[in-house]
């Protein structure tokens, strides 16, 4: 998932299929966060708080042979993505394209050992310095492990993408898009969207058949959280140019898609309205968003809200005191400006420092086609 895959090609065999699992939930399974259900679900009205952010810096390069964590030892070269989750006392970090030789050079994804993506855990509590990788789930020969096998065939299923990862019930699930075809910049064709499950600390992975989304619905690329026993999806579509959309289930019957309910607006007196109708979903965001992560901060007291910015602009953050909004104006994370050819600005709640007043989070560039790790302030309004 970059700003362009017209250039990625097949030069070997997919190397095999594994992923993460383990540790139940907590009632409230958000890292590092103690406030309350009620306060995240609040219906009370609060005004705007976040001006935007400063100190934007960053912290060090998490992937590739010049990195922090010497990623050619697990033969790659490059990969993008990096969104993270917890289970098991570690934090997982989900990688889309991986290649393990590139020619010098060579800018967005391309090379050889292709594999359509990976995973790699970390026990490192402490994000002033980059995260330290323990490993990565790996074959025998100590690479890391294609997770969900895709056809790899152009037009046919080109390659499967993990957008998030969760746990749930004792297990992992990773969500997926089975992309069909990588068109123009920021654009893509997708089959379907569903999970992909693990039961065995992230060794063996399986695709389920449901639930699954249509490839041209809201939630090809998901965002999730764990609030109070329910799992909530900030979902956008395919490429980089449309709105987010809500959906939530009971973690308990995460696998049972006639459980899910859309969010559809709110009543006269503020609170959320679900609907077991897809169609019926409202747009809760009208941007153009790709790429996206959501998380509960604690400085702000308010849901903030990460993408990738299809119109151009880089990287977006907004807030919100509900998990359904309203959602603030946008403000620029990281301009393109700065760092051109990046994508994908993932956050996890437990990496920040300052009360949450310093996010850090992961940034895909394309150039050199690797993964680095940021951080940024954030600033009230007085």
């Amino acid at each position: 998932m970059t700003p362009s895959r017209a250039r990625i090609r097949r030069t070997t065999a997919v190397r095999g299929v594994a992923f993460a699992a383990v540790a139940a939930l907590t009632a409230v399974a958000i890292a590092g966060c103690s406030t309350s259900a009620a306060a995240m679900l609040t219906t009370e009205k609060k005004p705007f708080i976040l001006s935007g952010v400063t100190n934007v810096e960053r912290v060090a390069q998490l992937t590739g042979h010049d990195s922090l964590n010497k990623t050619g030892r697990y033969e790659i070269a490059g990969q993008d993505l990096g969104s993270m989750f917890q289970s098991g006392g570690k934090t997982w970090f989900v990688f889309g394209d991986t290649f393990g030789q590139r020619e010098d050079g060579l800018t967005g994804g391309g090379g050889t050992e292709w594999r359509s993506n990976t995973l790699a855990y970390s026990t490192d509590t402490d994000p002033s310095d980059g995260i330290t990788f323990d490993g990565y789930i790996a074959d025998d020969l100590g690479w890391a492990k294609e997770l969900i096998e895709s056809k790899k065939v152009d037009g046919t299923e080109m390659t499967t993408i993990p957008t998030y990862g969760f746990e749930a019930n004792g297990a992992m699930y990773l969500a997926y898009m089975s992309v069909k075809h990588w068109g123009e910049p920021g654009e893509w064709e997708t089959n379907d969207a569903g999970f992909a499950k693990s039961t065995d600390g992230g060794q063996n992975w399986t695709k389920l058949d449901e639930p699954k989304w249509p490839g041209d619905s809201n939630f090809v690329q998901v965002s999730v959280t764990n609030v109070d026993g329910d799992l909530y999806f900030w979902g956008v579509t395919h490429g980089r140019f449309g709105g987010v959309q809500l959906m939530k289930v009971p973690e308990k019957d995460v696998e049972q898609k006639d459980a899910y309910r859309y969010f559809s607006g709110t009543a006269s007196d503020g609170k959320p309205q679900w609907s077991s109708d897809m169609s019926a979903a409202k747009t809760i965001v009208d941007d153009t968003v790709g790429e996206l992560s959501v998380v509960w901060n604690d400085y702000l007291s308010r849901w903030i809200m990460t993408y990738t910015d299809g119109g151009g602009d880089g990287t977006a953050i907004r807030e919100s005191a509900t998990p359904w909004g309203p959602w603030g104006e946008s403000h620029t994370l990281v301009s393109a400006s700065d760092v051109p050819g990046l994508y994908s600005p993932y956050m996890a709640p437990q990496f920040t420092a300052n009360g949450g007043r310093t996010i850090y989070f992961t940034l895909s560039v394309w150039d050199p086609y690797n993964v680095y790790w940021y951080k940024a302030d954030l600033v009230k309004q007085d």
